[in-house]
């Protein structure tokens, strides 16, 4: 993966995203100096952003999976994030609104992978990254972005931003045999002030299934293990749902498995 920015420059935008995601406050843009020209210089500053943080990675996130994602941040297709381990929050817990200017909740399948995929020449299939997923998980993202106007943040600075990561809820492992049904056609069901939407797993790139090899193929060509133990949220299966403070969201996958959050 080449880069156009050197390292200060790489360290430089990752330390000012970084600080606004701390705050809870927002920026037009980067500096001209540090803005990322591609996805190499995006994915560049979001790796700065592991050395922050004092634990060890949770996981990644998929951004922009459906149509209604790519529209909603005005991108051409999906970017990877990372999760980190202080941006989760238990299943059932508290979020916190402050800072959060997107304010949308994401109903998403996540899966923990069982072992590590590491970059290889070839690209994985879906049937190879399946072999290597431990567990299926309900999940609810809650995204964010630091930049003022994410709408035309564009796709290298969105990548730099972590791709809109921001707080992630993860929902119990399922018990039902998730390997035996068919991702695409599940259709959870999610509650938010007294209403009911139903979400659909197509929505997910199609399926949630082929989203996950996504993912695994986009760190390979970054040259990055996808590990055993972290966590892969494939991206919303309903079209961002708006939430404000007293809001409580929750998610019933059905058979899979329940999951919920609030907000204050």
């Amino acid at each position: 993966m080449r880069t156009m920015l050197n390292n200060d420059q790489i360290a430089a935008a990752s330390r000012i995203l970084y600080g606004h995601w701390q705050a809870g406050t927002k920026l037009d843009a980067l500096e001209a100096p540090l803005q990322p020209r591609d996805r190499a210089d995006g994915y560049a500053i979001q790796a700065a952003l592991e050395s922050r943080s004092n634990e060890k990675p949770f996981g990644w996130k998929i951004a922009a999976t459906s149509e209604a994602g790519q529209k909603h941040i005005n991108v051409a297709g999906p970017m990877a994030g990372r999760i980190l381990a202080e941006t989760v929050i238990a299943d059932g817990g508290t979020a916190s609104m402050k800072g959060n200017e997107m304010r949308v909740g994401e109903p998403e399948f996540a899966f923990r992978m069982g072992r590590d995929l590491p970059p290889r020449a070839s690209a994985y299939s879906v049937a190879e990254v399946l072999a290597a997923v431990a567990t299926l998980h309900p999940a609810i993202e809650i995204p964010d972005s630091r930049f003022a106007d994410f709408v035309s943040a564009g796709e290298a600075q969105l990548i730099a931003d972590n791709a809109c990561a921001h707080l992630f809820v993860l929902g119990s492992p399922t018990t039902a045999d998730w390997r035996a049904r068919d991702l695409v056609e599940e259709r959870p069901e999610i509650t938010l002030r007294g209403q009911r939407h139903v979400g659909h797993g197509r929505n997910v790139l199609g399926d949630p299934r082929v989203a996950l090899a996504w993912l695994a193929n986009e760190l390979r060509a970054l040259g990055i293990t996808l590990r055993a133990g972290e966590v892969v949220t494939t991206g919303t299966c309903h079209p961002p749902l708006p939430i404000a403070a007293g809001d409580r969201l929750a998610a019933d996958f059905g058979v899979l498995g329940k999951v919920s959050v609030k907000f204050e």
